[in-house]
This record gives C-alpha cells, structure tokens and sequence, in this order.
C-alpha cells in the first residue's frame, strides 16, 4: 500500500456491495433491498451478500442443513462454554455471542480446520487432474502437514453427524458431486495408512467445494455454523443462579508451575 493509495481513499469508498441513500434506497449488491430481495429469507439474504449468487432449493437445503447438523446446544463444547459463562456473570446477549463465535475460528476445531479442508479438496482435485495419484497427493500433504483436516476425531473415533448427512445428501441427489466422491477416496486411503475415518467435516468442506463456494466464500459462510447452539447455553446459564456454571474448588486444580517463593528481607 503506498501513500498514493491511501490519499485515493481519503474520505470516500468505492464498494460494489450497497449504499443507503436515506429517505430513498438501499442497494444491496446492485439491487434495491426492499423491492428486489423483500422475497429472500434471511439465509438467502447472506448468501446472497457473501457469494452475489442465488442459490436452487436444492442447494439451500443442503447449505441450511450444514447449520442445523451442528447445532449443539451442550454447555461443555468449547465455544459454548464462552457464552455459558457470559450467561453466569450475567453478561448481555450480544457479548455472549460474539465471544462464543470468535472463539469458534479456533486452530483444531472449527474455523479455521474448514478453510484448510476446502483448500485440501480443491488441491487434491487439482493435481489428480495434472496427473499424480492420489495417494500420493496424500502421502505428501501427510509429509508437510502431519495431518488432514477433515478425518479423524479427538477422544472419539466416529462422528455421530456423518450418517446423517449421508441420508441427507443422497435424499436430495446430492451424493455424486466431484468433491464428495473425493472425500470418500481420500477416507478409503486414510483407513489404511492412519485408520482415521472421516469427520463431519470433510463432508462440509466437499459438499461447499462442490457448490462452487471459494475458501473465503466458505469460512464467511461458516462464521454462524455453530451459533443456534450457543444461544439456548447462554439463556440457561444466564436464569440459573449466579456463578453456579461449573465451579471448580481451588483444591481441585492441580498446579504444576513454578514453586511458592519465599519472601525476601527488604533491604534499608
């Protein structure tokens, strides 16, 4: 960024996404807000504002299930802990929120595992169709990564969300997508090589491939995945008594750091 680049924006915008005109319009995306998209759910309203695409029933019910799958509404998941405990010291709906959904873009789980995945997918499609074998694809993603997002889970082996989405998809002929097909190949190579199995989110990541969502597209889409489950943790431990969400007693916690210090003579 020069210089140059930030006297261009001095003081205006240039956005091809919307503009309210007050007392007139809003544009959104190039249309009228009101008049052309008063039709569109909510869902369609994002999607529409993440992509500028609009997507069949079809696709819309597959993308919607993709929320719904994961919903959990268990205080002791990771993200749902966050608002759990915003519910406890009674904090507001909104921090809650907003807490849970940041610390669902975390490292292992959630955010960011899906942007890898997606990326995976459209790697390992990319250099089959430049000629190398897919096991090897994997054997060097395996060599520079140690692992596959998407495959594999931890404390558990299986995933409870799999077999249902596979009812769901095939219900709606949406099974022999390239990206789907694909991640089926790579969990046959992986059961072999690692006995990992696939987790919910390979199916994610390959049925998002194969709707043509790009990886940024993908982790826009993903930022509310987990939402509807975080709200009804936050209601319940914001109406239970205050701070009751898990209490630990200080003898429980097991402290492994530095030893007490002794205190040292002050000096005149």
């Amino acid at each position: 960024m020069s210089l140059q680049d930030l006297f261009n924006s001095e003081n205006r915008w240039v956005s091809l996404m919307g503009k309210v005109f007050p007392t007139e319009r809003v544009v959104f995306r190039g249309k009228d807000l009101h008049l052309d998209l008063k039709d569109l759910s909510w869902f369609e309203l994002y999607l529409y504002g993440i992509t500028g695409r609009f997507f069949s029933e079809r696709e819309l019910k597959i993308l919607n299930y993709i929320w719904v799958s994961t919903s959990y509404p268990d205080p002791r998941v990771w993200n749902n802990r966050v608002a759990a405990l915003a519910g406890t010291t009674r904090s507001t709906g909104p921090l809650a929120l907003g807490a849970s959904i940041s610390v669902s873009e975390a490292t292992l789980y959630g955010g960011r595992p899906f942007v890898a995945g997606i990326d995976f997918f459209l790697r390992a499609q990319k250099s089959i169709e430049e000629g190398c074998p897919l096991d090897a694809f994997i054997d060097q993603e395996l060599k520079a990564c140690k692992t596959i997002y998407g495959y594999g889970r931890a404390m558990v082996r299986g995933d409870e969300r799999v077999p249902h989405m596979i009812k769901f998809i095939r219900e709606l002929n949406f099974d022999e997508g390239t990206y789907v097909k694909l991640a089926f190949e790579v969990e046959n190579i992986l059961k072999n090589k690692k006995q990992l199995v696939m987790n919910i989110g390979a199916l994610y990541n390959a049925l998002a491939a194969d709707l043509g969502l790009s990886p940024f597209e993908y982790s826009s889409f993903m930022i509310l995945v987990f939402v509807a489950g975080m709200a009804p943790c936050y209601m319940e431990a914001a109406q239970k008594k205050e701070g009751c969400f898990f209490p630990i007693r200080c003898s429980n916690l097991v402290y492994e750091g530095a030893q007490k210090r002794r205190k040292l003579g002050v000096r005149g």
